[in-house]
C-alpha cells in the first residue's frame, strides 16, 4: 500500500528538529506494524498535491497548528480535494486538524472548545465497534493536544468513540474516511516537550495535570494497527 500524507503543519521549529515531522512520525509508528509500506508527502500549506488521486492508495490527512476555521486559501484548496477524494471513494483518515476539518466539509461543526485544552492523555470510550477493531477494546487512551472540537458530526457519519471532554472522539464516514482527534503519532517524550513549550499558555495546574497524566498507558500502537486494518479492508 502506498500511502499519502497530506501535511498541514508541522511541530514548533526546536521540537522538529528533535522528533522529525508528523509524517515522519507516522512512518515510524507504521513502521512498527507493517515496514512494507510505501509513502509519500504532500506539504497542501505550500499547495503541493498528488498528480492524481490514483496516485496514493490511501491519504492521510496530519495535524496542525491552524484551525480548520481560520478560512486560509490553502484550506479552502484542501477541503475541495477531500470533496474529490471522497467522491472517487478514496480510503482517508484524518488526525486532529484532519479529523476536524472532514467534519467542517461534510457539513459538521468544528469550533473552539468552552472547555479550553485538551492535553495529555486522553481516555475515550467506544461507542460502536466494528470489525476492523481487532484487538477489540472497550476503552482506549491516545495523546491529544488540541483547543478545537468537532462539537456536531456531519449527517451520515457514525461515532466511534467518545468522551466526556471531547464527545466526537472519533467518527467513520461510509466505508472509506476514518478520523480520530488524538494523535496516535506522538510520542510521550515529544508531548510532553509540547506541552512544556506552552506553559505559558496552559498555566500551571494544567500543565502539571497534563504531564501527570503521562504516566498512564497509552494503545497507540493498537489505534495505528485499527487504522492500517481500516485501509486495507
Amino acid at each position: 500500500m502506498n500511502l499519502g500524507f497530506l501535511q498541514t503543519g508541522s511541530p514548533p521549529p526546536p521540537l522538529l528538529d528533535q522528533f522529525g515531522g508528523y509524517p515522519a512520525m507516522f512512518i515510524q509508528l507504521f513502521d512498527q506494524i507493517n515496514a512494507n509500506l510505501d509513502y509519500e508527502v504532500f506539504n497542501v500549506v505550500q499547495g503541493v498535491y498528488p498528480d492524481h488521486v490514483d496516485h496514493c492508495d490511501a491519504y492521510l490527512i496530519t495535524g496542525s497548528a491552524a484551525s480548520v476555521y481560520d478560512g486560509d486559501p490553502w484550506i479552502s484548496e484542501l477541503e475541495d480535494y477531500i470533496k474529490i477524494l471522497h467522491q472517487k471513494k478514496k480510503p482517508i483518515l484524518g488526525i486532529c486538524f484532519g479529523h476536524q476539518l472532514i467534519a467542517q466539509v461534510f457539513g459538521g461543526v468544528t469550533e473552539k472548545s468552552s472547555k479550553g485544552w485538551g492535553i495529555g492523555a486522553s481516555t475515550s470510550r467506544i461507542v460502536e465497534h466494528t470489525h476492523w477493531m481487532k484487538p477489540r477494546l472497550d476503552r482506549f487512551s491516545m495523546l491529544v493536544s488540541h483547543q478545537d472540537q468537532v462539537t456536531r458530526l456531519p449527517e451520515g457519519a457514525k461515532l466511534l468513540a467518545s468522551s466526556d471532554f471531547c464527545l466526537n472522539a472519533s467518527y467513520q464516514l461510509g466505508n472509506h474516511i476514518l478520523t480520530f482527534q488524538g494523535h496516535p503519532e506522538f510520542s510521550k517524550p515529544y508531548c510532553q516537550a509540547l506541552m512544556e513549550g506552552r506553559a505559558n499558555i496552559l498555566g500551571n495546574d494544567l500543565l502539571t495535570s497534563g504531564l501527570t497524566s503521562l504516566n498512564q498507558e497509552i494503545q497507540s500502537t493498537l489505534i495505528a494497527q485499527w487504522m492500517l486494518t481500516f485501509l486495507s479492508k
